[in-house]
C-alpha cells in the first residue's frame, strides 16, 4: 500500500540519457562503473542507486538519470554530474519483482494518488511530462540476489507543494 513520506534533500552523482525502453540498458549499465569510480575516489555513498525520470516524452521515450546518493561534495568527471534530489512530500510504494513489472506498479501508484486527490510535482509541455522528482530506487544488488523476481524497488513520486 502506498504511503506519503517526507524526504530531505539528497546530493547525488548521475549520468543522463534520453532513450526508448528497449535502449534502457544503455543508462542502466552506467551504474556499476559510476559506483566504482565514486568508491575508488573515496566518495561516501549515502544510499541505494536509483533512476530519476526527468521527462516522459511522446512516443515512449524518456529522459532518465542513473544516480547514486552521496555524502559531502564531489566534482565528477563528465559525463557524470552532481545533482540534488529535492526535499518534500513523496508517495512511496515498494515493488518486489522483475523490472518488466515496474510499468504496471507505477500505473497502480499513479491511480492510487488520483483516487486520493493527490497532485504530483509534474508539468505538461510540448516536450512531454516533466517531473520534479520521480524515482525508482534499486534496493537489491543483482550480484547478491540474481533472481529478478526477488528484486526490491522503491517507487517515489514527489507531490506538488
Amino acid at each position: 500500500m502506498p504511503a506519503v513520506v517526507d524526504r530531505l534533500a539528497q546530493r547525488y552523482v548521475a549520468e543522463r540519457a534520453t532513450l526508448a525502453i528497449p535502449d534502457f540498458p544503455r543508462i542502466a549499465d552506467r551504474l556499476p562503473p559510476l559506483i566504482g569510480t565514486l568508491t575508488a575516489g573515496g566518495v561516501t555513498l549515502a544510499g541505494a542507486p536509483f533512476f530519476r525520470y526527468r521527462v516522459l516524452h511522446p512516443g515512449l521515450r524518456f529522459t532518465v538519470e542513473a544516480g547514486v546518493p552521496i555524502d559531502g561534495d564531489h566534482t565528477p568527471a563528465e559525463p557524470a554530474f552532481l545533482g540534488e534530489l529535492p526535499a518534500g512530500r513523496y508517495v512511496l510504494d515498494t515493488y518486489v519483482g522483475a523490472p518488466d513489472g515496474l510499468a504496471a506498479a507505477t500505473e497502480a501508484v499513479l491511480a492510487w494518488g488520483a483516487a486520493h486527490g493527490l497532485e504530483w510535482d509534474r508539468t505538461d509541455g510540448a516536450d512531454g511530462e516533466a517531473w520534479g522528482c520521480r524515482l525508482e530506487v534499486l534496493r537489491t544488488d543483482p550480484r547478491e540476489v540474481p533472481d529478478p523476481a526477488q528484486w526490491v524497488t522503491d517507487l517515489l513520486f514527489r507531490l506538488a507543494d
